[in-house]
């Protein structure tokens, strides 16, 4: 009979190994776009061999050993006499290859299984599926692919399109990444730190949609946020010298920290000042602003992702709304606007001034903003004026605009927040 728990194992292998395997498999082959249909080859077959025979003693290396495997039956169909399957061929040793659990097939992975060269691995396979020549929903889609271990209906269910698309952009950006011949490799020094900014932004753009889901019946897609916060902390160990790493971890932990708070009993939103700050995750608190300390102990100054999480720092020490330190915050914001400008930036300025110098102050900019078209179809801009209306007295101003908001609004949960404050207004 087979055991239900074999399935189970392979889920929980795939999901915290599938990097390393992708990534040894790319190194061994020399072709990306091989090495990731061998790894969804051997997760294939362990899906059947396991429930049926057990989970191996070394599942890892049991993948690893299977998708080597089916790399040399690959190249002995292209050439009998292939050079490269001869030297696969010697350094895996045949006939040694088993499928059960434990035994020969995993002690021959011992060779490839070496700490460091798999943590390179990891690292490579990032910037490779994070490469700037592919679109920003290929990177996205791939690196939860490859580095994620999600399925491609996973994926597709994250972010509310057909399974077909995804499938569609992965083989797109395998080709892609093959027809440019990225190599699988850590970029050099002088290289690393612009092709690092691409690593982060896909981290950052999955957590992004997982912290306030664009659409949808649910305010916080814990799943996508928490595979954003994994993938950040991977990236920190694998390279510690970073701060702007650092930075997007910090920014990560102390945003996440807020969650438990952020949703009510009824699943609908809890504002910020509504908040029970007691439900707020102090262990994260405590991991981000430990990240943000080692972005200050670099000395080079706080970044895109530092300074946002230093500002995310200023909410999770303050015990109220009213306690927060929003002089710094706007300070903040002023920089990061300076730093990389955008209208969403000068939006929460905007927020932020409201709270430190009244919301007349705040209108001017989100004002000035409308008028130069910044955040059409966006249903933040409306929200933001509306509610400022609200607190200088102007109710019927302040409808229209959260009228428009939720015309606009695509999550289920905002929406019916934006409904009930028109009701408010009388």
């Amino acid at each position: 009979m087979a055991d239900p728990t074999g399935r189970q194992a392979v889920a929980a292998v795939w999901r915290i190994e599938s990097a390393r395997i992708v990534g040894a498999l790319t190194r061994y082959t020399g072709d990306f776009a091989l090495a990731e249909d061998l790894a969804q080859e051997a997760l294939a077959e362990a899906l059947v061999t396991w429930p049926r025979d057990g989970v191996p003693r070394n599942p890892a290396g049991w993948l690893l050993t299977t998708g080597r495997r089916r790399a040399i039956d690959a190249f002995r169909r292209r050439s009998a006499r292939d050079e490269r399957y001869a030297a696969l061929a010697r350094d895996l040793g045949e006939g040694g290859i088993v499928s059960g659990s434990g035994g020969p097939a995993e002690e021959a992975d011992d060779v490839l299984w070496d700490p460091d060269r798999i943590d390179d691995d990891v690292l490579a396979l990032m910037f490779v599926s994070c490469h700037p020549t592919l679109s920003p929903e290929a990177r996205v889609a791939l690196t939860l692919r490859v580095v994620g271990g999600l399925t491609s209906d996973e994926i597709a269910t994250a972010f509310f399109v057909p399974t077909a698309t995804v499938q569609a952009r992965i083989t797109r950006a395998k080709k892609t990444l093959g027809a440019a011949r990225v190599p699988f490799a850590v970029p050099p020094p002088e290289d690393r730190r612009e092709r690092l900014g691409s690593v982060l932004s896909v981290v950052y753009l999955i957590f992004t949609e997982g912290s306030s889901a664009s659409s949808g019946d649910d305010l916080i897609r814990f799943d996508l946020a928490g595979e954003a916060q994994r993938l950040a902390r991977v990236l920190a160990r694998l390279m510690p010298e970073e701060p702007e790493v650092h930075g997007l971890l910090a920014l990560l932990e102390l945003t996440a920290a807020r969650f438990p708070a952020r949703i009510g009993p009824d699943g609908e939103p809890v504002l910020l000042e509504d908040q029970d700050r007691r439900r707020w995750d102090r262990a994260a608190i405590r991991r981000g602003r430990a990240a943000l300390a080692r972005v200050d102990a670099a000395g080079r100054g706080l970044g895109y992702y530092g300074l946002q999480a230093a500002i995310a720092e200023c909410h999770a020490v303050a015990g109220s709304v009213a306690e927060t330190n929003w002089e710094r915050v706007v300070l903040l914001y002023e920089a990061l606007g300076r730093l990389a400008p955008s209208p969403v930036v000068d939006l929460n300025r905007a927020v932020a001034v409201s709270m430190a110098q009244g919301p007349a102050a705040a209108l001017a900019i989100v004002d000035e903003l409308a008028a130069g078209g910044a955040l059409t179809g966006s249903h933040l801009l409306p929200t933001v004026r509306g509610e400022l209306l609200t607190r200088l007295g102007r109710a019927d101003a302040a409808r229209a605009d959260l009228e428009a908001a939720i015309r606009l609004c695509r999550n289920d949960r905002e929406r019916a927040v934006l409904q009930r404050k028109v009701a408010a207004l009388g």
